[in-house]
């Protein structure tokens, strides 16, 4: 696997419920562990504020493609439906 650099933008590969996240959130690397073994990810809404900042191990993320769109959702809309599956 390439490492990636800092500042790159990633995508999620996998739901991460505790955070708030979902497959395909996309988050952008502020920092590279051991070479590209880990990241700490920044993910933000719309104006910039910090969602969660997490560090994913290298699997948990790949870069963004070219000729990939990126899809709004309302974090708010979103916890509501996660926390009404879990009822």
């Amino acid at each position: 696997m390439t490492m990636l650099a800092e500042h790159s933008i990633v995508v999620l590969n996998s739901d991460m419920p505790d955070a708030g996240l979902h497959a395909g959130d996309v988050g952008a690397i502020v920092h590279v562990h051991g070479q590209g073994k880990a990241y700490e990810v920044e993910f933000v809404d719309g104006d910039g504020t910090t969602v969660a900042l997490m560090t994913l191990d290298a699997s948990a993320v790949r870069p963004i493609g070219a000729g990939e769109l990126l899809h709004i959702r309302r974090r708010d809309l979103a916890e509501q439906s996660d926390a009404a599956e879990r009822e």
